[in-house]
């Protein structure tokens, strides 16, 4: 007798109750970007159909996220002002903590993730205290520590240090605990790597005046099993969620992740992934939706259970008519 894969792949219904790959709008996570000013709206050339939002006009977004079941927001912040230390970063008034503070106001059951970082802040683009060449880890340590604090104290539910410093998510809860909130998790962008898919992000994110590159804290692409080594450091530090960032190059590293881990799995598709994805849609060199919705599961099936994604919105929509998911 011949098995015959096919005789679940000939009915919809089957096919769709059959399906491996379990895709859920509570796992999305959508990104908006703030800068100070009122009544902006500002267009994100690098990525058509992004914007950057005043607190007054952010809402107008905030709306259409919940609208399309899409219940977790992480906030970025491009401040007017930058200096040496990033010091608008854990400013109690910064833009992130004032968006965060207004945001919780009008949309109090959305999630509200802090990007723990200060490559929007910093004059020089780099992700810390800049010595020499490159940044200085341990006096940047106290300073994203601090970040953490301001941003729960505004009104984060989690926060996210994205900067790739040794020790920060050590750093981070210690100071979160401190401060009485041992209750926050940490979503440690744990195998980050210096990837030329973070492009289009650097206009979003007013953080265009990055000169150099993150080779000598960022991961080199090449590396497999130094992903594992941050991932296992940084659980060991007290990450609650560990993340691996770029997504669609990096899916034997999710994957990889996801097998040796018991806690969960994050990835973000990133500004780049995103970019191209609208680029050809936009050209109608491919299907936007089709790609969307293939790259998306893709991710998914190589392990991770939440995503932080442009697109949120669009596979909310694909889940809800069960195209995906």
């Amino acid at each position: 007798m011949l098995a015959r894969p096919r005789r679940l792949r000939l009915d919809e219904r089957v096919r769709n109750m059959t399906r491996e790959t379990r895709i859920s709008k509570d796992s999305l996570i959508y990104p908006i970007f703030v800068e100070e000013g009122k009544n902006i709206r500002t267009e994100i050339t690098t990525m058509p159909g992004q914007k950057r939002y005043s607190i007054d006009t952010m809402g107008e977004e905030l709306e259409l996220v919940s609208k399309a079941g899409v219940r977790n927001i992480i906030l970025f912040g491009a401040p007017a002002n930058k200096d040496e230390c990033g010091s608008g970063a854990y400013d109690d008034h910064g833009i992130v903590q004032e968006a965060l503070r207004a945001a919780k106001k009008d949309f109090p059951d959305l999630y509200y993730i802090g990007d723990v970082c200060m490559c929007e802040y910093t004059s020089h683009g780099h992700c810390g205290i800049i010595k020499g060449d490159t940044v200085d880890n341990d006096k940047t340590l106290p300073l994203l520590a601090k970040t953490a604090v301001s941003q729960v104290r505004a009104g984060a539910n989690m926060v996210a240090p994205s900067d790739m410093m040794d020790g920060r998510v050590l750093a981070i809860r210690e100071a979160l605990d401190e401060a009485g909130y041992e209750d926050t998790p940490i979503m440690s962008y744990a195998a980050k790597y210096a990837s030329a898919f973070y492009g289009p992000f650097r206009e979003a994110a007013g953080s265009d005046n990055f000169k150099g590159n993150r080779k000598t804290y960022q991961m080199d692409y090449h590396n497999r099993r130094e992903a594992l080594k941050e991932v296992f450091l940084d659980i060991e530090e007290g990450a609650d969620i560990v993340m691996v960032k770029p997504a669609l190059s990096y899916l034997d590293i999710i994957r990889e992740v996801r097998d040796h881990v018991d806690v969960p799995v994050a990835a973000y598709s990133v500004s780049g992934e995103y970019a191209m994805i609208k680029a050809a849609g936009l050209a109608g060199m491919v299907d936007e939706d089709a790609i969307i919705a293939e790259t998306t599961t893709s991710i998914y099936r190589a392990g991770a259970d939440m995503l932080i994604t442009y697109f949120a919105k669009e596979i909310a929509q694909m889940v809800q008519s069960g195209r995906i998911g």
